[in-house]
């Protein structure tokens, strides 16, 4: 991490200033190992690899990690050769593609397709993500200046309330443990005026399918072993995807063999890296939580959101609301 970004960062646990407590390992400017210590409760935090850590481990989310790390490039538009990561991230925030002198905060970065997308609009992008996922994010982006990942905790954040301009949620508020009080916790990080988006997956769509039913038991599969489990599946079911895609009956093989099969334009080979990634996507993760459109719109009421939009859209309901 770069020196200068520290000043966006403060204890998760008191919200005191945070100074560097020890340098390990240094290039100019940039900490690559070391330590930070808080100033009011003196709690110490760890350097590592460039990125502050404010959690001993994963806790739930070891399979995103898993998943992000095996496919760190797979939903980057770089990689894929469509710019499906840009259009979904412009059209679910609406945002300016110019957003320089603002500050965005990324709750669940992932392998970091969005914070690229986030970060092309020259605002100051600060991510967290609670997995190892935040070693894929920060091998394509972590060292850019106006980037900085951190591994932390949705619940307990190490950053200044009332702080940034913009803050986005996406893919992820389905899988914390209590789906309301994530939401709940958001809006606080953003100052007057500030826009915040979120989506969340749908309640009542018609995903009574075999990879749905068998999840109950494949997550608590450990993630490794079901990794490899669903690599074989897709290896051997996709002749009869192929043979099925010539007879025209797509839906059956979306909803019932392979997630999301053809929803893009991407090669075979992409096809099978994508269906692969979103298979063990909904076969790892521990809390998987549905609402409906209703339910959303009174979380943001209830947090004194104005503006307030929310709608069905990409990931199942997106929403959106300025902080008062």
């Amino acid at each position: 991490m770069l020196r200068k970004n520290l000043r966006h960062l403060v204890c998760p646990s008191c919200k005191g200033d945070l100074v560097i407590g020890e340098i390990l390992k240094q290039k100019f400017d940039f900490i690559e190992t070391g330590k930070l210590k808080c100033s009011r409760c003196i709690k110490k935090y760890e350097i590592v690899r460039g990125i502050p850590r404010f959690v001993e481990s994963q806790h739930y989310t070891s399979g995103f990690g898993l998943e992000w790390t095996i496919h760190a490039k797979t939903q980057y538009d770089s990689y894929s050769g469509v710019p499906i990561s840009e259009t979904r991230f412009f059209d679910e925030t609406k945002w300016s593609r110019h957003l320089e002198e603002q500050l965005i905060l990324e709750v669940g970065g992932g392998s970091g397709r969005f914070t690229e997308q986030a970060a092309s609009t020259g605002a100051m992008v600060l991510s967290i993500d609670l997995s190892y996922a935040v070693e894929a994010n920060y091998a394509s982006n972590g060292t850019k200046p106006n980037v900085l990942i951190v591994q932390g905790d949705l619940y307990q954040m190490p950053f200044r309330e009332n702080y940034f301009n913009k803050l986005f949620c996406i893919g992820v508020l389905q899988h914390t443990p209590d789906i309301r009080e994530a939401f709940m916790v958001l809006p606080r990080y953003l100052k007057s005026g500030g826009e915040m988006v979120i989506d969340v997956y749908r309640k009542g769509e018609k995903l009574l399918n075999l990879r749905r039913l068998v999840r109950f038991y494949t997550k608590h599969i450990p993630p490794e072993k079901l990794y490899k489990r669903c690599a074989q599946y897709v290896k051997g079911i996709w002749p009869l995807v192929t043979f099925l895609d010539r007879s025209g009956r797509t839906r059956f093989i979306g909803l019932f063999l392979i997630p999301y099969y053809k929803q893009y334009d991407l090669s075979e080979a992409m096809l099978k890296e994508w269906a692969l990634l979103d298979l063990f996507d909904i076969l790892s993760a521990r809390y998987e939580h549905r609402v409906s459109l209703d339910t959303v719109k009174q979380w943001f009421q209830k947090a004194h959101m104005q503006n307030i939009e929310v709608y069905y859209g990409y990931n199942g309901i997106e929403g959106r609301g300025i902080q008062p």
